[in-house]
């Protein structure tokens, strides 16, 4: 009898999603409000392991309240990066209470990694790429490391650098699910006023996008909401959604030029 043909291990190194799942997806969910979008997946369990990240700024209640209703279990995530303002971390600490968040994380930046490239604290004035690469970025990389999926806040009117943001896209091989990426800033007011949800504290002092207390400043009349992020620096994105700055050339004028 003819031996049986030997079988070959190999590891399976395709991704847990395609862009062709996220197609689909897509598709199936067009015109599907959010809150019956995300109760039919988590019931599904399409999504694998799974973890909201938040910043828990001026319009993360609204995507945290749709979750928490929907499956309070489901992790949230937030980056610390040790420059937050005093204000987002007591309105972190509301809505997790508020919204009965059963699992809610906290990441911070490498401490040896601080204490080798921003021991003084300053890099935001200097560097503010940089900085936000060790103290957002590669934290995040280390909470999404054993995930499938994860959940983003991003909105495609916040900004022209966010236009056309869809429900579902790849993230080096995550599914990467935006809920509220068709949403526009009256469907948020809507959603506020009918759940009574607390707004961020700063966002009545004209902060309407907070993140790192260094690189935020009150947006102006007329702006776009992120317009108060990294304000004077040929930058829009931390580099968590989008490729941060590209390296300034001869023509920059001064640009992106230290603060002092």
């Amino acid at each position: 009898m003819a031996e049986a043909a030997r079988k070959i291990d190999t590891i399976d190194v395709r991704p847990d999603y395609t862009q062709a799942d996220a197609d689909a997806l897509n598709q199936r969910f067009e015109g599907v409000d959010t809150s019956t979008m995300l109760k039919t997946l988590f019931d599904e369990r399409q999504f694998g392991e799974v973890a909201v990240v938040s910043s828990f700024g001026t319009e993360s209640a609204v995507l945290l309240h749709l979750v928490a209703a929907v499956d309070s279990t489901i992790p949230v995530t937030f980056v610390d990066t040790l420059k937050m303002f005093p204000e987002t971390l007591a309105y972190r600490d509301t809505l997790v209470g508020m919204l009965g968040i059963k699992n809610s994380n906290i990441v911070v930046p490498d401490a040896a990694v601080l204490a080798e490239k921003d021991d003084n604290g300053l890099r935001w004035s200097y560097d503010p790429d940089g900085c936000c690469e060790i103290r957002k970025v590669e934290p995040l990389a280390r909470a999404k490391a054993g995930l499938n999926s994860w959940i983003s806040g991003r909105k495609a009117f916040q900004s022209v650098t966010r236009n056309n943001i869809p429900r579902f896209e790849i993230d080096e091989g995550r599914l990467k699910i935006n809920p509220l990426g068709d949403w526009i800033k009256d469907d948020l007011e809507a959603y506020f006023a009918k759940h009574d949800l607390p707004r961020h504290p700063l966002e009545a002092e004209g902060y309407l996008s907070v993140g790192c207390a260094p690189c935020t400043s009150k947006v102006l009349p007329g702006e776009d909401p992120r317009a108060g992020r990294w304000r004077g620096w040929d930058k829009s994105e931390c580099g968590i959604h989008e490729d941060v700055t590209p390296v300034p050339d001869a023509d920059d004028k001064g640009v992106n030029d230290p603060i002092f």
